[in-house]
């Protein structure tokens, strides 16, 4: 019996130990040096200008990414499921590509594309419209970096509904935006708020593509994520750590709220069964 049980308490021994180096220990090590001094210490350097139009940029730029990749991510699941057509496994391989990029090639190819002196520079020179050191480019990075996971989230959802109830609207009479709108969408909502609860937290993190295509300026142009970049390299350790801990603090909320609508919807799921 003991010889039986010592290969699980292994793995559970093993896999406690990497979640505890590689996670627990160099999160708990910055929450440590962020509180130490005190509450008010730590308020006193999230507070600054340079935080608080960090917190707004970062804030924003959610704003315009992520209502752009639930349109454009629910569109494409729909199109990967729905139907059929030559170039389907092209783009299927094509979504996954932000996965396997490094984020600072993003920034290189959006600059390549967009500068001034890329292939659409033209939209800089001619047109006034500055993209690539400018919010434009860092809203584009952050779309690139984001997009599988909308449409990764809902694609199994919409697998796993069929097109039974689809088909039954259809046959009632309802136009394709009625059955979007009362079938589809209510049928793969769950699918849809985990994806923008991840990419909502990936805009937040994001550091590599972004700081490739920002112009970087304190208080104009810096997110949480360049902003403790910048206070790091110019020894300001401790600024670093505040807006850290505050750039943590806001992506966990959205990670516990996913977690939150995961629990939620297993309980509606067993009283949905229980009544049946």
């Amino acid at each position: 019996m003991t010889s039986r049980l010592e290969p699980r308490h292994l793995l559970r021994a093993t896999v406690l130990t990497y979640v505890g180096v590689m996670l627990i220990a160099p999160v708990s090590v910055i929450l440590y040096r962020t509180f130490q001094p005190g509450l008010a210490h730590f308020w006193a350097w999230v507070s600054t200008p340079a935080a608080v139009s960090a917190l707004k940029l970062s804030l924003l730029l959610v704003l315009i990414v992520v209502p752009l990749n639930a349109l454009f991510g629910v569109s494409t699941a729909i199109l990967l499921v729905r139907n059929r057509f030559r170039g389907r496994s092209i783009l299927q391989a094509i979504l996954d590509l932000p996965f396997a990029v490094s984020p600072i090639i993003v920034g290189v190819a959006l600059i390549a594309l967009w500068g001034s002196s890329g292939a659409l520079g033209f939209v800089e020179n001619s047109l006034g419209f500055k993209i690539i050191f400018g919010l434009p480019g860092m809203v584009l990075a952050s779309i690139f970096v984001t997009l599988p996971f909308v449409v990764r989230e809902v694609q199994p959802v919409l697998v796993e509904v069929g097109v039974e109830q689809e088909q039954a609207a259809a046959t009632l009479g309802s136009t394709a935006w009625q059955t979007l709108w009362r079938v589809t969408l209510p049928s793969i909502r769950w699918g849809l708020t985990y994806g923008i609860v991840l990419t909502t937290a990936r805009t937040l993190g994001e550091f590599g593509a972004v700081i490739m295509v920002s112009s970087n300026l304190p208080g104009q142009s810096q997110t949480l994520t360049l902003l403790a970049n910048d206070r790091y390299h110019r020894g300001a350790e401790y600024g670093a750590y505040a807006v850290s801990t505050l750039l943590m603090g806001v992506a966990v909320a959205f990670l516990a709220a996913k977690a939150a609508l995961l629990l939620y919807r297993n309980r509606t799921k067993a009283l949905e069964r229980a009544t049946h």
